[in-house]
């Protein structure tokens, strides 16, 4: 796109010819991406609308025929060409930087929700700030994880990152809350040891499954730093990964019987059920129910080991071990 001259510190691209208009409103450039931007163009103009000038240190003037901000004084406040907002605000097909949205939420005063919805109407990879796990799940949900108990119950992302634990769970696999954040995620746990030391014994079953279900989120966040930083990093742990995501299978949660396996007490088979937190669509609680008695008595042993063993019988060792040998990734 040619560019004519530079206001602020983005450039004011010369006008596109206008998309053709179809019967009905809708553009020759492709209906969903011309909803997006007529979406975006919306949003855009809600917002600026709810910030007074005097929000942002400037005089209220007079003769103000709508409420809120003028184009001109959020394209000036971000440091945008005129022109260049104008069109974003007006859903035309040009591109937008990660900095100039930015630049734009901060003027418009965007909350956490609103910068990521103005982002994925944008088409831009959006990219949550650092926040703890605490802060990233709230009191309530641990709240639940802990009323669970002695149910295993754990809080995943889309990637299967473990962002919240009870108990119970901590017992199944003590070492996550342990790890490094970076390896708190039930793939990386899984493929990043031997097949005889993993916690699966059903594995050929349901890891296909978990990759296939990573596979179906990853088409939301194509571009990512975060899930292309984690894809690359399974691929180079896991050959076995690398084979299963090449396939591109997809699939949807779900209940599912995990078979559990420790060295010290044999299998438990376990029902996995995914259940959905309010506001929270990247996340969901995951309980795990014992399927007979046999299997909640073998959980009830395995939770009154002191010292559980990590790993096969062949390569495993006590948990007080396996923490004292640890060392952090460089």
């Amino acid at each position: 796109m040619a560019q004519t001259r530079t206001a602020g510190n983005a450039p004011e691209p010369t006008a596109p010819a206008p998309p053709q208009a179809r019967p009905g409103g809708s553009s020759t450039d492709g209906s969903s991406t011309g909803q997006r931007r007529s979406e975006l163009a919306a949003f855009l103009r809600s917002r600026r609308a709810r910030i007074r000038p005097e929000d942002v240190g400037m005089p209220p003037g007079l003769r103000r025929r709508t409420p809120g901000l003028r184009r001109e004084e959020v394209a000036q406040l971000a440091g945008v060409g005129v022109t260049w907002y104008t069109w974003l605000e007006q859903g035309r097909p040009i591109n937008a930087s990660v900095q100039v949205l930015d630049a734009v939420a901060r003027v418009l005063r965007l909350d956490a929700t609103e910068r990521e919805h103005l982002y994925r109407l944008a088409g831009i990879p959006f990219v949550n700030e650092h926040v703890s796990d605490a802060e990233m799940v709230g009191e309530e949900v641990h709240g639940i994880l802990d009323a669970l108990d002695p149910l295993p119950a754990a809080v995943y992302n889309a990637r299967y990152d473990v962002h919240a634990t009870n108990a119970t769970y901590r017992v199944l696999w003590p070492t996550d809350a342990l790890a490094e954040r970076w390896e708190r995620n039930a793939l990386y746990r899984i493929f990043s040891v031997p097949a005889c030391c993993s916690s699966f014994a059903n594995g050929d079953e349901e890891l296909p499954s978990m990759v296939a279900q990573v596979r179906r989120s990853y088409g939301r966040h194509v571009g990512e730093p975060a899930w292309e930083g984690f894809i690359a990093l399974m691929v180079e742990v896991s050959p076995t990964f690398a084979q299963m995501w090449a396939s591109r299978d997809v699939a949807a949660p779900g209940r599912r019987v995990k078979v559990y396996r420790n060295a010290d007490i044999g299998t438990i088979n376990l029902m996995s059920s995914s259940l959905s937190i309010d506001g929270s669509a990247e996340q969901r609680i995951v309980v795990y129910t014992p399927v007979a008695e046999d299997d909640r008595d073998q959980l009830d042993r395995l939770r009154a080991i002191a010292d559980p063993t990590v790993g096969c019988a062949l390569h495993g060792k006590p948990l007080s071990q396996t923490l004292a040998t640890r060392t952090p990734r460089p």
